[in-house]
């Protein structure tokens, strides 16, 4: 089975795509859909066979939940028990970046939920993952759509070379704006938890709900997630991966890259726009300006993808510092450099 791919202009779109691809989720198949911070994998979120394929196909291990996405808030309430004062306060930040669990409805298949009695809910701001899940009229899982433990996909060409033969449908529409995943928080406790930071940062918010804290396995690496899907290795290139953070990282980069190079090795570079020059003659990627990390988030996973197409041995990148959406950014390069983090 060959993929489709089915472009789709954002200024214009196109309502035979959005009811194809709704038709598709509705009969059970997978979908892999664009929204603001990845593609994701689309399937029928109260079909426990659809979402028992969304598993196989991307060998997803089975004790990772999924996340069910609405298209607009009413949806919620069928989806869950209860939906406290402060779930209310944070729904302000929907449609966007942002995904709360609460305690599951009856409704909910156990496969989405890995059995739990919680169920992850977000409601896209993107307009067409919106219209998608609006024209289908049920909640559609969708984790990332790429084979687990790989850099999440940003545009449809990376969902296909993953996907391609797996899955009917792939809408495409161009690069996500965000790039990395959403932030997840456990509004299913007394004391509500960031359990994976994402666009919205713990300081953003906890201008909304000042007593909102981080899962302690984000503060200390020793400590078992409280998320299940937060245990595995994820983003991974198939090069070794150093990352390097710190005043000194661009120098300290070149320097190991010159000796690597000296070895035989074909080293990847991944700094920002200002240091990009000095690294001429090696593969580079820029992660923008470093004044600005929403650009870095943009790229970051499409990055390590392209270093893998480069075939390098070894990726040397420069890190951030572990605050704001610098937390979110090195919370996914840790993984992907299986925790070789060097503060300089």
């Amino acid at each position: 089975m060959e993929t489709e791919v089915l472009k789709i202009d954002r200024e214009n779109i196109d309502d035979d795509i959005i009811r194809k691809a709704a038709e598709l989720l509705k009969r059970g198949d997978l979908v892999a859909i664009p929204t603001e911070t990845v593609y994701g994998l689309g399937a029928n979120g109260l079909d426990e066979k659809a979402c028992l394929n969304i598993f196989k196909t991307k060998n997803r291990p089975a004790d990772n939940p999924l996340i069910l996405h609405i298209s607009n808030k009413e949806m919620l309430y069928n989806l869950v028990e209860d939906v406290s004062e402060d779930a209310k306060k944070l729904m302000t930040l929907w449609p966007g970046p942002l995904t709360m669990i609460f305690k599951k409805s009856e409704i909910i298949p156990e496969v989405v939920t890995a059995g739990g009695d919680t169920v992850a809910v977000r409601f896209p701001v993107d307009d067409i993952a919106r219209r998608i899940i609006e024209e289908a009229n049920i909640p559609i899982a969708a984790p990332s759509a790429n084979i687990s433990g790989r850099p999440s996909p940003t545009n449809a060409s990376d969902c296909y070379y993953d996907l391609n033969g797996k899955i009917p449908l792939i809408v495409d529409g161009g690069d996500c704006n965000i790039g990395i995943e959403s932030t997840v928080i456990d509004m299913s406790e007394v004391t509500p938890t960031i359990l994976r930071p994402g666009f919205y940062t713990l300081e953003y918010i906890r201008e909304i709900l000042p007593d909102v804290v981080l899962d302690d396995a984000l503060v200390d690496d020793n400590k078992i997630p409280k998320s299940p899907g937060q245990k595995y290795k994820h983003y991974a290139p198939k090069a070794r991966m150093q990352v390097y953070v710190g005043s000194r990282a661009s120098d300290f980069i070149y320097k190991k890259a010159k000796e690597y190079e000296n070895k035989g090795l074909k080293v990847g570079v991944l700094v920002f726009e200002e240091d990009m020059e000095r690294f001429e003659g090696f593969e580079r990627i820029s992660f923008g300006d470093r004044s600005d990390l929403s650009q870095m988030s943009h790229v970051l996973f499409t990055a390590l993808r392209k270093m893998d197409k480069l075939k390098v041995d070894l990726i040397l990148a420069e890190g951030v510092m572990d605050n704001n959406l610098g937390k979110s950014i090195m919370n996914r390069m840790k993984k992907s450099a299986a925790g070789n983090i060097e503060y300089l």
